[in-house]
């Protein structure tokens, strides 16, 4: 097998990619350069059976989030995040996977919903059988990631954080906070 070495000087044999992906956890936002197999499709990767025990971060930025005002980001070489300390994660945009499941299929439907997971809100859709609802969802599924599409994220503590836009994220559910999307009138 030939290793080719990528733009930030890591080791990609010929079978692998390198994608961009943003981490969250209770404390940091993290953001760096994943190496998977040619196969993985990023976006689910932590939810197959290929998800390592830890995800390591090339070339990666660490932004700490629990703090009371914006701090600059700290760069390192490389990251090693244990997967039971990830609330959530996506591609980094403009990148993005196809669609994980078939909108025509007549089965399920998008139901708008509010995520909070640590410092995190995330507003979206939550992919559910056409004939049930969010709590029902919520009493049978038994995954540790959750899928979250047309996913709008905010971060409450800093007002003037901005929104950032992903076609679809997962998030730890067991650490998640749900609510419907709408306030009663």
């Amino acid at each position: 097998m030939d290793d080719q070495v990528n733009a930030n000087g890591n080791r990609i044999a010929d079978d692998e990619k390198s994608s961009l992906v943003m981490v969250y956890t209770n404390y940091l936002l993290c953001w760096g350069e994943v190496i998977t197999k040619e196969l993985i499709r990023v976006s689910t990767w932590l939810r197959t059976n290929a998800a390592p025990d830890h995800i390591t971060l090339y070339n990666a930025r660490v932004l700490q989030v629990q703090q009371s005002a914006p701090q600059k980001p700290v760069g390192y070489r490389e990251m090693h995040i244990p997967l039971p300390q990830i609330t959530a994660f996506h591609l980094m945009p403009p990148n993005h996977d196809p669609l994980d499941y078939d909108p025509r299929d007549g089965l399920r439907k998008l139901e708008p919903i509010t995520v909070m997971v640590g410092p995190y809100k995330f507003e979206g859709n939550l992919l559910i059988a056409e004939k049930a609802s969010v709590q029902k969802y919520l009493e049978v599924t038994k995954e540790t990631f959750t899928s979250l599409y047309d996913a709008e994220i905010t971060y409450p503590m800093v007002t003037t954080s901005g929104k950032l836009k992903v076609p679809f994220l997962i998030f730890r559910f067991n650490d998640a906070l749900l609510a419907s999307a709408s306030s009663p009138d």
